[in-house]
């Protein structure tokens, strides 16, 4: 076992799985769900934090009710992968408003890269101006994203 995770009990993996679902829950609807005390939970949840089990809540964004998005996966394959350059270009693409979320990946491709743009002509200008323009970038190959959903159920392997 990896001397670098963490032990979780099965009411760590019961909040971890509620607020997964749901990050917005209150601590005493998380604590009702888990049939423990207010404070418990409280102290649990801000115990997972402190260990970076927890790192941030997010919100999520239906961007199909926004006129006139559309979303889209950029395979990126950098011509040299060094970690400096792979952590200096992913650090300068997350700074793009368009950008979604980024994937380091190992195989072919060096990076996926999830994009909401405007329109198609938008998403081509960007692809131009933001990534085939860079010297470190050897290849771009753009899909677009028809729908995607994440699952709500925390990972089995918990």
């Amino acid at each position: 076992m990896n001397n670098h995770m963490k032990t979780l009990d099965k009411i760590d993996t019961d909040i971890l799985s509620v607020l997964y679902m749901n990050a917005d829950i209150t601590n005493k609807d998380l604590a009702e769900k888990i049939n423990i005390a207010t404070s418990t939970c409280q102290e649990r949840v801000k115990r997972l934090k402190n260990q970076g089990i927890i790192i941030g809540y997010q919100c999520e964004l239906n961007l199909a009710e926004f006129s006139g998005h559309i979303e889209a996966m950029a395979a990126v394959k950098m011509v040299k992968h060094t970690e400096a350059l792979a952590d200096k270009l992913r650090d300068e693409l997350l700074e793009l408003p368009e950008v979604i979320q980024i994937f380091h990946m190992g195989g072919e491709n060096d990076f996926n890269v999830h994009l909401a743009v405007y329109d198609t002509a938008h998403l081509r200008t960007l692809i131009f101006r933001e990534f085939t323009s860079r010297s470190e970038i050897q290849n771009v190959e753009t899909s677009l994203i028809f729908e995607h959903r994440r699952s709500k159920v925390l990972p089995s392997m918990l």
